[in-house]
């Protein structure tokens, strides 16, 4: 209750020592405490299985009119599948594979204003493929080792590659010439975001730091080291400006503008490989042991724990999830897994505040301990 708190005044009369910690933030008490009211959210289930690749599936990417979308794997192969029919798993919901990468295919990007599919792989290479005639038309030169994270720019034709040589670099999608080379981090460059307001690019390293860089510049604004181990996803929903990066230690939510430090979300134990947000405020974390976590990505509430299921046949090893996209509608999920398989989520039609409500007893007490956290 508010009273069972004493305030340091109340100690010094008591003549209590007061606990010195080099406290970095200050902190009211537990009994100011605001506890953010979580929205409510439908807990999510499995739809379908695809079973197509014949290797982990690494990277997945809608197209722009969000009917068809296309996964990569590590048998170097990129498959086009229509929407409507995967989710119905329909027999013929493959439309098409492409053959090209010698390597996994680590990244994948359809153009919003031409007919072009952009893919990255572990080969070093980064390809421009045209839709209408399924053939590869561009390559884009320069990676020193692996790529493992593709965006294209949402208004400049710029695309954006991350990899192995601890560069991001930005490429002119016309002319495939490097426009820049960001430098500055120590290891591979494991995920990126494209923004139209600066910082237009932010990337997420494995030495565990975020850069937000000024594009037109080409250099790093702002460095964020709150992270103690390595940056392998990274997210951004589209009505606000904020960004949330994933690493073991924990999920951290960021201002878009400048980086200021929101909120840690804690709870998800494993290597965050795959993070996605859409537009109803759900947040998916998939991590390498198949745990995925569903939050509420305003206030950091946790709404569903659950394992992915490995298809009949796997080995235990084989949970893990790679890459996560919502469709565009953000009614489906698709996560991309170590069991060779790409895997349809939908919301619980069913469910409903009264059958899943929110355990707003643990929230208030987790929100509470963090709160008497130092910083």
């Amino acid at each position: 209750g508010p009273n069972s708190t004493t305030t340091t005044e109340q100690q010094q009369q008591k003549g209590q020592p007061i606990r010195s910690g080099g406290i970095l933030v200050k902190r009211d008490d537990d009994s100011n405490t605001t506890i953010p009211t979580p929205k409510w959210h439908a807990p999510w289930k499995l739809s379908t299985v695809l079973s197509s690749h014949l290797g982990w599936v690494r990277s997945v990417a809608f197209d722009p009119h969000n009917t068809m979308f296309a996964t990569g794997g590590n048998d170097r192969v990129i498959k086009i599948f229509d929407l409507a029919k995967a989710c119905v798993a329909s027999q013929d919901a493959l439309k098409i594979t492409l053959t090209g990468h010698i390597s996994p295919v680590r990244g994948l990007a359809f153009s919003e204003r031409h007919p072009y599919l952009f893919s990255a792989g572990e080969d070093k290479l980064v390809k421009c493929w045209d839709l209408e005639t399924n053939q590869v038309i561009r390559h884009y030169h320069g990676h020193l080792s692996g790529v493992f994270a593709l965006k294209l720019h949402p208004t400049l034709d710029l695309l954006v590659t991350g990899g192995r040589d601890a560069v991001a670099r930005v490429w002119d999608m016309r002319t495939k010439h490097q426009v820049h080379c960001l430098t500055g981090h120590d290891n591979t460059v494991g995920a990126l975001l494209t923004k139209g307001t600066d910082p237009q690019i932010v990337t997420g390293s494995y030495d565990s730091t975020i850069k937000l860089w000024d594009l037109a510049a080409g250099k790093c604004m702002t460095t964020l080291t709150h992270h103690k181990k390595s940056v392998r996803a990274l997210a951004m929903p589209s009505y606000e400006n904020t960004f949330i990066s994933g690493a073991a230690d924990s999920l951290k939510k960021w201002v878009g503008s400048d980086g200021r430090f929101v909120k840690s979300f804690t709870g998800h134990k494993g290597v965050i490989n795959a993070m996605a947000v859409n537009d109803d405020g759900v947040l998916l974390s998939g991590a390498d042991d198949g745990s995925m976590n569903f939050w509420d990505y305003n206030t950091g509430h946790c709404f569903q724990q659950s394992m992915t299921v490995a298809q009949p046949g796997s080995l235990d090893a084989e949970n893990g999830i790679f890459a996560a996209e919502f469709d565009l509608t953000g009614t489906r999920l698709i996560t991309c897994e170590a069991d060779k398989t790409i895997k349809i989520w939908k919301e619980d039609e069913h469910a409903s505040e009264l059958t899943h409500p929110i355990d707003m007893k643990n929230w208030r007490k987790k929100c509470i301990a963090e709160a008497k956290k130092r910083y």
